[in-house]
């Protein structure tokens, strides 16, 4: 992973100057601490900007690099994982290469294939290439969205970065906080690609290709989530697909082992992580350092299981225990990173998690993020199948109770309890085919936290956030199966605009370390599309398939294990004991009214049942989090314009 960045002119009048493109750098500096370089092309047209974060070629990768006549030019944040196999190719039809990077494949696969290289590229990037000749400028960002790419144009100039910190030097003015990606967020988790939390501020979208040339901007799309008509899946018994799977996830797995650096990998304790592990052990000779987080809430922490698996496979591990006071402290530091608001805290121990991969000397993890979309493990598509089978009988009074065996904390015994669950998750129970059936629940969820948006805030809002999402989907989508379009919901939702981001991405970089994941390497998943739904969930049997192809490699009771996903304290990190100055700083009234995304009342009444102690609603820990993670954005990248862009890298303190 690196950090880069750049300055394309739009109109002939305009040229680029070096020193804006180097001020660019310094706040880039946490995702690339071995090294910088930049590149103006002599006509002043273009200027690329890279810090590197040195994994593979450590003496000859350094970037902006060229072909052999320097009319090409590339800055790229990432790693190509088939560059073995694609620069053999290359050399092949006769192309030189000077150095052993993965990033002069790039450069070499443009010159042979034009804009189709990207199609050749296994691996996750952001790539930025100038074509001198042709005077043209590339932006791509990798299949599913691991690697960020901002945007933005300022006048004749289109500036572009891995954080959107590192545009800010070049902004006139501080940029402002768009209510509608705060309706977003306050829906979906987090804005909707292209949009950021910031007003003309925008992100690549995931298999996405954007052409600089003539003055002219164009986007367009390379690759996209796509399942078959229903009916049109693979053919072949359980155990051939199964092993087909598993040969995939081997290979996905070993490529990105490769590195001139040690690799380490995250350990849960979950059945995706442990898989992942045991993948690693089987397909390397290589001695294996492992990490995992626990918490000091016995019901969040899952360390029991993570030591089954160390010594199951016998690997290295290195633990942190997350306290309460941790996330306090160290959760403005994580939104400095983030750059959004976000609804949940649960970014902040995966940013300790990876500083504890650095100061273990690593540079490189293998996670398991991936593998609930691909292959059908969310307990939300549960909670959708079931919804499905009942909207066919909607008045059946044994139907919802099947929920209770998806949820069984849930209290279906007396009468209003059944009115509830009827009530909330009989949402949409009238039109099961609408486009956004399976995630009505959450989102319906998640909404109610608007209620503690100001006047001011509802009054500028345009549209419905579900609505348009409702009119940004591909042509074939209502012609999917009911599961895959959960799947697809969730991975441009959920997944593309938050985890990869918010929780994954930024939360490595922080501390100079890549994340590698191969259940989203693209062969992975368009193998798994085409997958008949009931091998991803058979009756309510989550990732069926996975577990028949990995039941060989893991101990029964990681199998069998009913999913737990990872979460966080929320309320109880900040009022556990007395909240850090900061909580009470930017949740004051005067904050809130100054700032004017919130209303300081409804505010005000839940800081009081938060500081009481009692018990606290899962709409109010996010509606909580996400005002106050606002307050912090607004605060970093609004009011403290001036200082962020001085701090660079570091938060301002507060």
């Amino acid at each position: 992973m690196c950090g880069i960045n750049g300055i394309a002119a739009l109109s002939m009048q305009t040229f680029i100057n070096e020193n804006d493109v180097r001020s660019m750098l310094p706040a880039l500096h946490h995702r690339g601490p071995d090294g910088c370089g930049v590149y103006l092309d002599p006509y002043q047209r273009i200027g690329l900007g890279h810090t590197r974060l040195s994994i593979i070629d450590l003496a000859g990768g350094a970037q902006p690099m060229h072909n052999e006549d320097k009319t090409v030019w590339v800055t790229f944040n990432g790693e190509i994982f088939n560059y073995l196999e694609l620069r053999d190719t290359l050399i092949k039809k006769g192309h030189c290469f000077y150095s052993r990077s993965d990033t002069e494949v790039i450069i070499h696969a443009y010159e042979q294939y034009g804009d189709d290289f990207v199609q050749h590229l296994n691996g996750q990037f952001a790539i930025a290439l100038w074509d001198g000749n042709r005077q043209r400028l590339l932006l791509v960002r990798d299949r599913v969205g691991i690697l960020p790419l901002f945007y933005t144009r300022q006048g004749d100039r289109l500036l572009f970065a891995s954080e959107i910190k590192a545009l800010l030097p070049q902004l006139l003015e501080a940029p402002r906080i768009s209510a509608d990606a705060l309706d977003q967020t306050f829906t979906f988790w987090a804005p909707r690609s292209p949009n950021t939390l910031f007003e003309n501020i925008f992100q690549l979208s995931a298999g996405h290709l954007l052409v600089v040339e003539k003055g002219q901007v164009r986007e367009s799309t390379y690759w996209d989530w796509n399942f078959p008509e229903q009916g049109d899946y693979h053919q072949g018994s359980d155990a051939e697909l199964a092993e087909q799977l598993y040969n995939l996830l081997a290979d996905a797995t070993s490529i990105r082992l490769r590195a001139d650096v040690p690799v380490g990998a995250y350990l849960s304790g979950g059945l995706d992580s442990s898989a992942l592990v045991a993948l690693i052990r089987r397909h390397s000779d290589t001695p294996l350092k492992t990490f995992s987080i626990g918490f000091e809430d016995q019901s969040l922490d899952e360390s029991v299981f993570q030591q089954q698996m160390i010594d199951y496979l016998g690997v290295e591990n290195s633990r942190i225990r997350c306290q309460n006071s941790d996330i306090a402290e160290h959760f403005p530091a994580t939104i400095f990173h983030a750059e959004t608001a976000i609804l949940r805290t649960a970014p902040t121990p995966m940013r300790q998690l990876s500083g504890l991969v650095r100061a273990s000397g690593y540079k490189v993890v293998l996670t398991g993020e991936g593998a609930d979309e691909a292959l059908g493990g969310y307990d939300l598509f549960k909670e959708a199948k079931i919804r499905q089978f009942w909207a066919r009988q909607p008045q059946s009074e044994w139907r919802p109770l099947l929920l209770k065996k998806l949820y069984p904390y849930l209290e279906t015994s007396g009468t209003q309890a059944k009115a509830y669950l009827r009530n909330y998750y009989s949402i949409g129970l009238d039109n099961p085919n609408q486009f956004g059936f399976s995630h009505l629940t959450r989102w319906f969820t998640t909404a109610q936290c608007k209620v503690f948006f100001s006047k001011e805030l509802n009054a500028t809002l345009r549209d419905d956030a579900v609505a348009r999402l409702g009119g940004q989907l591909p042509l074939a989508f209502g012609n999917w199966h009911s599961f895959n379009r959960a799947q697809y919901l969730e991975a441009k939702t959920l997944m593309g605009d938050y985890l990869l981001c918010s929780q994954g991405d930024r939360m490595l970089m922080a501390n100079s370390v890549e994340g590698r994941f191969p259940f989203l390497d693209h062969r992975v998943i368009e193998f798994a599309n085409r997958l008949n739904p009931r091998l991803k969930m058979r009756v309510l049997n989550e990732k069926y398939l996975f577990k028949q192809a990995m039941k060989n490699q893991l101990p029964r009771e990681i199998l069998e294990r009913h999913k737990q996903p990872y979460r966080a304290p929320d309320i109880p990190a900040f009022f556990s004991t007395h909240p850090p100055a900061y909580v009470d700083d930017l949740l004051s009234e005067d904050k809130l009214k100054r700032y004017g995304y919130f209303d300081a009342q409804k505010v005000g009444f839940l800081l009081k049942k938060a500081r009481r102690g009692s018990s606290i609603a899962y709409k109010d820990n996010m509606a909580l989090v996400g005002v106050l993670s606002t307050q912090l954005c607004h605060y970093f990248f609004i009011e403290q314009f001036s200082q962020t862009i001085r701090t660079a890298g570091t938060p301002p303190s507060i």
